[in-house]
């Protein structure tokens, strides 16, 4: 028997889109999508053509056990993507490791056509030239390819495993940085049938942690690669500048930099003239919180102004017109992500798309057409056509390897008055049966971030996994939440707790006014900053059944220096040492004792964001303190669950803390726990 996708077993095997690429000339459309591996274990991803015409079923062109992913299109139509699949003309005994492989444009067998001892990681490709730039990560002192081997199989042959650093950061997500660090490499496109990419050059010599987590971009005519690049700043801190490297030579220029802001996200124009970049202030102590804005930078002389100017709009996405005329831009805005068009000589922003949070621009040749993936809290990420000239408009959806999908349930909106007379507003996923004779118990659902919008469909999260067990849940974006202005974030820059704990009681209060809502049976979850604020709430408020903590922050003045970043949170809050203020107010294991509702912690071995030592401290000090309290350890797991089995385990031990706090259930323990 098919089982229904929105229980757990169909939910998993789904088919994800997860990004798309078009082709120079408009006529083909390249998805990498990932679905569970044969065995269950993990997921996998495999490339898939997407017609554009929205008329040929989709096709799938790529099948390994390694899987393929970063689809690049050379000029001739060819595609490059990354995968750890084995070469059959690889010497005996060759390590795997992520490679660059070509499928021809015209079909037949992938051939590798380079690779690198670190693997290869980001790839660009120059529109016109072709010329490739990739990253790989290398060994400090390695002159070449062979040198940065050998330093590798020197430190396996030799059992060692440590590493020592010399500058931050040591860790990032899930996994150690160093000792071998990012560099950029440029080469020329295969010169014929059966080639190779030509010799790389390497172009970042000892770049030390300049170009970690950067993006790059290439000229049309292949000629220079503007990057993000890292720069010291103060004591253990960094900031972002965009420089430009000569893709011949390696000389390399700085195209923006600037004290107060960091620059990040390039973007070429198609006449090579002009860069798009995201410009972002962490904000000060004292001053104005974070702020983003998209700024354009003339390539020759580094000059640069604010697009976005007058409009208080965070960029998520951007990408250039053909006639670089124009950028469109994707940004948050009042529990949406519209597609946005930008003119370069009047500054005119026109707002292009209704509904729907939009992600993975790709412009067509022609001006007129813009492919793209549109997802909202009721569709999951679903390649689309719009139109650049119309405005407001539900796009054309494209025949999609993850087929349409009916939710179980209904999407409405919820908004109120918070205490100081700011609008909050929130998403409500509704139980198809919930009404008036049968009201639906809420599940109070904090994002996380914090500066972030519940805007869009979460494979992560997804609530009509509870809808479908009778569920209602609310999907509140309270201060700190983006696509509202500025205004949002300074309302609780600085002081996380009380005041989005303010705005969220506030909309909880106005969802249980509904006669669809059962206000006796509520719970509250989050993860990340959702768990930071669901910990908040336990010692604040009794009026929920249950809380369910994920990743969550728990005592401040201990994760602001375990954390995988720790300056950007420090410019909010302060040194602890010298300004405990901050730390004091908003920690909510301060607040330990007066919790009193049932608590299910669940954290991640290797989660660097949020260090497991919180989750370990938060589950000690509720036992310490006699709350009833479950806590759910994933050794191999990070900020995320992302294996199909421990995601499946993941809901049915929210289910059944739920089904016992809120419903009354006996308690029972997952099958495989």
């Amino acid at each position: 028997m098919v089982r229904p996708w929105h229980e757990l077993t169909g939910y998993i095997a789904l088919r994800r889109v997860n990004g798309l690429r078009l082709s120079p000339d408009g006529t083909r459309l390249v998805a990498p999508v990932s679905e569970p591996e044969p065995d269950g274990k993990a997921f996998g991803s495999a490339l898939w053509e997407i017609d554009p015409a929205g008329e040929a079923e989709p096709r799938r062109l790529t099948r390994s056990a390694a899987g393929e992913s970063a689809p690049r299109f050379l000029p001739d139509g060819s595609v490059l993507f990354t995968s750890k699949r084995p070469d059959p003309e690889a010497e005996p005994g060759e390590e795997a490791r992520p490679s660059l492989w070509l499928l021809p444009a015209d079909g037949g067998e992938a051939r590798r056509v380079a690779s690198h001892p670190g693997g290869i990681g980001a790839v660009e490709v120059a529109r016109e030239a072709g010329t490739v730039v990739y990253s790989a990560e290398v060994h400090p002192g390695a002159a070449d390819a062979e040198a940065d081997e050998q330093a590798r199989k020197a430190r396996k042959d030799a059992g060692v495993s440590a590493i020592l650093h010399e500058e931050h950061p040591v860790r990032y997500w899930d996994h150690d940085l160093g000792p071998a660090r990012t560099r950029l490499f440029a080469a020329a496109p295969p010169a014929g049938a059966g080639a190779r990419l030509g010799e790389a050059r390497d172009l970042t010599p000892e770049p030390g942690m300049a170009l970690h987590v950067q993006s790059q971009a290439l000229t049309p005519d292949g000629g220079t690669v503007v990057t993000g690049w890292a720069v010291p700043h103060g004591r253990a801190d960094r900031r972002g500048e965009l420089a430009a490297i000569d893709t011949a030579t390696g000389e390399r220029r700085v195209l923006a930099s600037h004290p107060d802001f960091d620059f990040a996200a390039p973007a070429v124009s198609p006449d090579g003239r002009g860069v798009a970049a995201v410009r972002s202030s962490q904000g000060e102590y004292d001053g104005e919180p974070r702020d983003e804005t998209l700024w354009l930078v003339d390539l020759a002389t580094g000059e640069g102004r604010d697009l976005l100017a007058g409009h208080e709009l965070w960029p998520r996405e951007h990408a250039w017109a053909p006639d670089s005329r124009a950028v469109y831009v994707v940004a948050d805005l009042d529990g949406r992500r519209p597609v946005f068009r930008v003119d370069l000589e009047t500054g005119e922003l026109v707002r292009l798309t209704g509904e729907g949070a939009y992600s993975q621009l790709n412009p067509a040749p022609d001006g007129r057409t813009l492919y793209a993936l549109r997802d909202s809290w009721d569709e999951p990420p679903t390649p689309v056509r719009i139109d650049t000239g119309a405005t407001g408009q539900d796009p054309v959806r494209l025949k999609s390897p993850c087929p349409p999908l009916e939710v179980p349930g209904r999407l409405t909106e919820v908004e109120t008055a918070a205490d100081d007379g700011t609008r909050v507003r929130a998403w409500l996923v509704l139980p198809a049966e919930a009404s008036a004779d049968s009201p639906a118990p809420l599940l109070l659902w904090v994002h996380g971030g914090p500066y972030m919008s519940f805007n869009g469909w979460s494979w992560r999260w997804n609530p009509w996994l509870m809808a479908a067990r009778g569920y209602a849940v609310l999907l509140p974006d309270p201060a700190l939440s983006t696509g509202y202005g500025q205004g949002m974030l300074r309302r609780a820059w600085g002081a996380w707790g009380p005041r989005t704990f303010a705005d969220l009681m506030a909309v909880t209060d106005a969802a249980v006014a509904r006669g669809d809502i059962d206000a006796e049976r509520t719970a509250v979850m989050g993860g990340s900053f959702g768990g930071y604020m669901a910990n908040w709430i336990a010692g604040h408020t009794d009026r929920f059944k249950a809380v369910v903590t994920h990743a969550s922050l728990w005592a401040l003045d201990g994760f602001h220096a375990t954390t995988d970043y720790p300056p950007v949170w420090m410019r909010e809050f302060g040194d602890p040492h010298t300004r405990p203020e901050r730390y004091e107010l908003n920690s909510p294991h301060r607040h330990v004792a007066a919790i009193r509702t049932p608590v299910l912690v669940i954290h991640g071995d290797r989660d660097y964001r949020v260090p497991i030592g919180e989750g370990l401290r938060l589950w000690w000090d509720l036992l310490d303190h006699g709350v009833e309290a479950k806590f759910l350890y994933f050794p191999d797991e990070n900020h995320w669950i992302l294996k199909p089995g421990n995601i499946e385990v993941w809901y049915e031990t929210v289910f059944a803390f739920l089904d016992h706090h809120v419903h009354g259930k006996e308690w029972r323990r997952p099958r495989l726990l």
